[in-house]
């Protein structure tokens, strides 16, 4: 499982695009036993039964399980869409 590799055109004009919503789905389904199709992608975390305490203890478990630091803008960030975007940026930014 893990990344998703989705055939679009990334921010550079590469062909395929990684996409980091498979590892945000399987840390939620390790660590909220919540399977990914009962949460819609692209609506609120905290509309969806996650409250506040619970998205800042999920952002500090990608960070680890995924090895990287997330820039402040994830604070404004309420989806797993969005924040699989940001996910995808901070790394191509780290293998630049």
């Amino acid at each position: 499982m893990g990344a998703q590799i989705l055939d679009a055109q990334g921010p550079h004009g590469e062909g395929r695009v990684v996409s980091s919503l498979g590892d945000l789905q399987n840390i939620i389904r390790e660590k909220y036993n919540i399977e990914p199709s009962a949460l819609d992608p692209h609506a609120s975390m905290r509309e969806q039964g996650l409250d506040s305490l619970a998205v800042a203890e999920f952002l500090f478990e990608v960070e680890d399980r995924l090895n990287l630091r997330l820039p402040d803008e994830h604070q404004q960030i309420d989806t797993l869409a969005g924040l699989a975007e940001l996910i995808d940026r901070t790394r191509a930014k780290q293998l630049a």
